[in-house]
């Protein structure tokens, strides 16, 4: 599955994620200064009249959220990110996890996204200009991820690939697994497409293997999980987890899938 981050911005699954990144941005700084890692940043910046256009996805997520009345404090938190980049009302940009993290920063914090594609790193690399406790780096978002959490206490790592290679789901839980292995203070959080149980499953299993432990897996299904060809659903599963957590899960999953979700749609919070 090739989940490129300009055609997918704004979407239900964004929602979903960055919602739930606001969230742990906020818990993680209660404990002091915050180094975020970000494994697969992207461009940091969409312009939804663009690839996310084509797409229609951001019409069904971002859109609908701006528009919606009664929205809970966590959702909230994501629309007033999104709303002050469009001072002039509506969503034609849209923050991605970089930016997001980047807006929230305090001086002693520090955020590194990590990009491999050199047209897109430098559009990540112009996004966080403004901002002089981000970073944006080239290579390999795993190995560096391990690196650089080496080197902080207690961070928060964001593994979100675009699921191109056939060896993603393995690298993204034996990255995260490493991570909490070597510093039991660090949250990882790993995103991953819905599109069939078989494949989720497994990659569940791949984190026992690793050795991960305090597991909360955080799952929005849109739709029943009956075409694997379509990304049915999303889920976030985060490596020890800050207390919390299930809670805001719950609240931010239980929105999305309340309010735009099909027939047979449901949000499951739960441990392995």
């Amino acid at each position: 599955m090739n989940y490129r981050h300009s055609f997918h911005a704004g979407n239900f699954a964004d929602l979903v994620k960055h919602a739930l990144l606001l969230w742990l941005l906020e818990r993680g700084q209660a404990d002091g200064p915050l180094t975020v890692i970000d494994t697969h940043a992207g461009a940091g910046l969409y312009d939804l009249t663009g690839d996310a256009a084509r797409s229609k996805e951001a019409e069904a997520g971002i859109m609908r959220l701006m528009a919606a009345t009664g929205r809970p404090r966590l959702i909230e938190a994501l629309a007033t990110a999104v709303a002050q980049l469009n001072p002039e009302g509506g969503a034609a940009l849209y923050p991605g996890s970089p930016l997001l993290a980047a807006q929230g920063l305090r001086d002693d914090d520090r955020y590194v996204g990590f990009e491999l594609n050199p047209p897109i790193l430098d559009l990540l690399t112009k996004a966080l200009a403004p901002y002089p406790e981000a970073a944006a780096e080239g290579g390999d978002g795993y190995d560096q991820a391990v690196a650089w959490a080496a080197e902080a206490t207690g961070p928060l790592v964001l593994i979100d690939p675009p699921f191109e290679q056939p060896d993603d789901y393995v690298r993204a839980a034996d990255t995260g697994a490493a991570i909490v292995r070597a510093d039991a203070r660090a949250t990882v959080a790993i995103w991953t497409p819905l599109k069939d149980l078989e494949t989720f499953d497994g990659f569940l299993r791949r984190l026992d293997q690793a050795g991960a432990q305090r597991v909360l897996v955080v799952e929005a299904r849109l739709r029943p999980l009956t075409d694997p060809m379509r990304m049915n659903g999303c889920a976030v599963v985060i490596l020890n987890p800050p207390a919390g957590a299930e809670a805001a899960a719950r609240e931010i999953c239980g929105w999305v899938v309340d309010t735009l979700g099909e027939t047979g749609a449901r949000a499951d919070v739960w441990f392995t």
